[in-house]
């Protein structure tokens, strides 16, 4: 579990026990007790982080989030075509969040915005979103936190300049929520709509340009051509 279980769950476990000692002076004690003590248990729930084993594989992009795929399409993103996958996450999902490719974060933007239902289609362009740009050995990639219609608010763990492997926890989204991945039209998407995949763990494109995957694999490369000199 990370540690906003703890921040959000033990005030109402805490809230939870007093009505429970506080039986004895009315009938809303007990029942509002356990109401309070479910609810706490519920949002440990929510905000568990379970192992995952991320695949080895060079050229693997992954899903950031657990969820359902929503959308599978061509699409231009400044200009640049390519192809973007919308997962939806269902208020039972697993909400940490993960990076879908080893790389840099060389941008990271939060946009405020509106709190429409996170499997419309316009909560893509409109929710309130943090927008990462990855710069990847392949090149650059595009995966975005959104809010939903109970999320309200979108969290990153990360900041610009800071170096991330594939899988690596980067943030959450709160009750409910959407991610995005786009990618260069030269990657090869590898699911469908309807699909479930698990944040980290279930591939959802092959992007491998013939590159190494990691920065620290390229760091490698180009050191050993500086000795060559």
């Amino acid at each position: 579990m990370v540690k906003e279980g703890y921040y959000f769950g033990l005030p109402l476990l805490a809230l939870g026990l007093i009505g429970l000692v506080l039986y004895g002076y009315g009938p809303i004690g007990p029942g509002l007790g356990a109401i309070l003590i479910l609810l706490g248990a519920f949002v440990f729930y929510f905000f568990r982080n379970p192992p995952r084993n991320i695949p080895q594989e060079p050229g693997l992009v992954v899903s950031p989030a657990d969820g359902r795929v929503l959308i599978v399409k061509d699409e231009d993103y400044l200009g640049r075509p390519g192809k973007r996958i919308s997962i939806f996450l269902a208020v039972w999902n697993v909400h940490v969040n993960r990076s879908p490719a080893a790389g840099k974060i060389t941008r990271m933007e939060y946009r405020p915005g509106k709190f429409f239902a996170a499997m419309k289609v316009k909560a893509s362009a409109e929710n309130e979103q943090n927008v990462f740009s990855l710069q990847t050995p392949n090149g650059e990639m595009i995966f975005k936190q959104i809010a939903g219609l109970i999320a309200r608010r979108v969290v990153s763990w990360k900041n610009p300049g800071d170096v991330v492997e594939r899988g690596e926890l980067i943030g959450l989204v709160r009750f409910g929520s959407r991610a995005d991945v786009w990618l260069p039209r030269e990657a090869q998407i590898v699911v469908a709509v309807g699909d479930h995949v698990k944040g980290g763990s279930s591939v959802i494109a092959r992007w491998s340009g013939g590159k190494a995957e990691s920065l620290e694999a390229e760091e490698e490369l180009a050191l050993a051509g500086s000795r060559s000199l």
